[in-house]
Order: C-alpha cells, then sequence, then structure tokens
C-alpha cells in the first residue's frame, strides 16, 4: 500500500470509528487498515489515534491531519474526474438530513423531481431540528438553516438567504391599534420559537442596528408550523422565516408588522465532509437545490 493508501485507510478509520468498519467499507481486511495507520504514524512521527477496547478516536494531531488529508484526496478526486471528463451521474444511496419544517414542506417535494431525475439514485431522508454530526451519524450532507459559520471539518455551500419577518394577523392589528415602536412588543402578545421557561429575547436589527427585545410571550413551540397557525388565529406576533408563512402572507392571512425591524440574516446551506466533496449525488444535489431555491424562491415572492 503507498502512502495515499495509507492516508485512505486512516480516513476511513476516522469516518467509521471503526478499524473492522473502515476494512469492510474498503474491501480490505482489518489487518491491512490496521498496518497501513501503523505505517502513516511511524512515517508522520505521531500518534493519529487512540485506540480502546470500545472505541478508536483522533488524537489532537489525528484531527488536524485528518481535516487537511481530507480536503486534499478530495481535491485530488476532483482533478483526476476533470482529467477523465467524468460525466458520471449520481447512483447509489444518498443519506440525508434536513430540518424538520423546511423538509416536509419544501424538501421532501424537491427531492420527488430530483429522484426522478435520476432514476438510479435512492435517498434515505432523516428529518428534525438537532444538531447533526455529519461524520459520526454516517450522513452524506446536510441542510442546516442558520447564520453562516465556518467549520473546519466541513464544507459549507449557501444555497439561499431566509428571510425572517414579525407578523401577525390584520384581525389582531386592528384589536390592538397600531404597532410602530419595538418597545411595544415588550407588551403585546408575542409568540416564540422556543421553550417559556428560557424567557423570550429576539434579537432584531432597527434600520440596520442591532437590538435585543425582551417580549410577551404567551406561547411557544418548537415548531413553526404550529406558531404560524397561532399568529392567524389572532394570539399574537410571531418572528417566522418566509418558507413557512410565505403562503399565508401570500394570502392575507398574515401581514409584516414594524417592517423596519428584521432578524439578522440566516441561509439555507448544505454541508457535507471534506471526503464527500463534488461526488456526482453530493455536486447534483447542489446544483438542483440552487436552481430549485436560489436567487429569490417562490415563498419569498409576497409583495
Amino acid at each position: 500500500m503507498g502512502k495515499f493508501s495509507h492516508i485512505r485507510a486512516f480516513l476511513g478509520v476516522v469516518e467509521h470509528g471503526s478499524f473492522a468498519e473502515a476494512a469492510r467499507q474498503a474491501g480490505l481486511s482489518r489487518s491491512q487498515v490496521n498496518k497501513a495507520v501503523i505505517a502513516l504514524e511511524e512515517e508522520l512521527g505521531v500518534q493519529l489515534l487512540v485506540r480502546t477496547t470500545r472505541k478508536v478516536s483522533p488524537t489532537s494531531s489525528g484531527e488536524a491531519f485528518y481535516t487537511h488529508a481530507a480536503r486534499i484526496l478530495a481535491d485530488l478526486e476532483v482533478a483526476e474526474r476533470a482529467v477523465r471528463e467524468d460525466t458520471e451521474e449520481p447512483r447509489g444511496t444518498l443519506r440525508l438530513n434536513a430540518p424538520m419544517s423546511f423538509g416536509a414542506l419544501h424538501l421532501g417535494p424537491a427531492l420527488a423531481d430530483f429522484m426522478k431525475a435520476y432514476p438510479d439514485l435512492k435517498v434515505e431522508l432523516s428529518l428534525n431540528d438537532r444538531f447533526v454530526d455529519v461524520v459520526e451519524e454516517g450522513y452524506d450532507a446536510t441542510l442546516r438553516i442558520a447564520e453562516l459559520r465556518e467549520d473546519s471539518a466541513l464544507i459549507e455551500h449557501p444555497i439561499t438567504l431566509v428571510r425572517r419577518y414579525l407578523v401577525a394577523s390584520p384581525g389582531f392589528i386592528k384589536s390592538h391599534g397600531p404597532i410602530e415602536r419595538a418597545e411595544q412588543l415588550k407588551s403585546l402578545p408575542c409568540l416564540h420559537y422556543g421553550a417559556l421557561g428560557r424567557g423570550h429575547v429576539w434579537r432584531l436589527l432597527d434600520d440596520g442596528k442591532a437590538i435585543t427585545v425582551d417580549v410577551n410571550g404567551v406561547m411557544s413551540a418548537n415548531n413553526g408550523e404550529v406558531l404560524t397557525e397561532a399568529a392567524k388565529a389572532g394570539l399574537g406576533i410571531a418572528m417566522l422565516p418566509t418558507f413557512i408563512v410565505g403562503p399565508a402572507m401570500q394570502s392575507g392571512a398574515l401581514v409584516r408588522v414594524l417592517p423596519n425591524l428584521v432578524p439578522p440574516d440566516i441561509h439555507l446551506t448544505i454541508l457535507y465532509p471534506p471526503n464527500r466533496h463534488l461526488t456526482p449525488k453530493i455536486k447534483y444535489l447542489i446544483e438542483f437545490l440552487y436552481k430549485r431555491f436560489g436567487e429569490r424562491p417562490y415563498w419569498d415572492l409576497i409583495e
């Protein structure tokens, strides 16, 4: 086995947390993988893995080496495909994670069209709102809706800006009178994403200036669709993304309040490990998602 084979064996052990599973995925024996990692450690002069009877995990040197080596091998694979003029379409199984509401409302229908376009592809989709460790849990990629951040272990590809507005029903506004100042959120009924016991603090930009407001939370939920229905029923003001409230705003069931106040930008992004970089199923998925949701997505066509 050459140096690149040793590196690939090491990456496999880190990604699968096991010599046996790394060997099975690579079509090698456990002994071959173990010898490859030992050879790499001897060449580098550092210990890359901590081995116990229960698990295998990278040392701090191993984590640093994994990050850089994975990116280098990913770039090498891209270069090799470019030379071969690779036109391979996605096939096999795509293991994907996404937030619950976005997945149910938008990603699910989109993936149906994606699979029709590439019939050799199978999709395993998991929807939840918890933070997912892509490498540890064996996903090819995850979609997240959050502020952009640098993650040294993952490649992040922005798909579209996710707009959030303060919204309420016309009936609510009629019964409570004009809503013109941020301070009114401290007394008007507000619908909050999260738990009541944690308090209700909204981070907003007031004509570009960052402010925080302790709002009068009368209802909380960990699901935006529930809060949308509560807002439509006139229970209060909600701060929600347009991919959930867009249809209600398009129909007039909800309208913006305090339009000078907007939450900080968040984005829909797809994140994936460096070793998945521009594999056909990731490359084609990114292109498809951008065409489907990029620029100004259909749920933002409100005005």
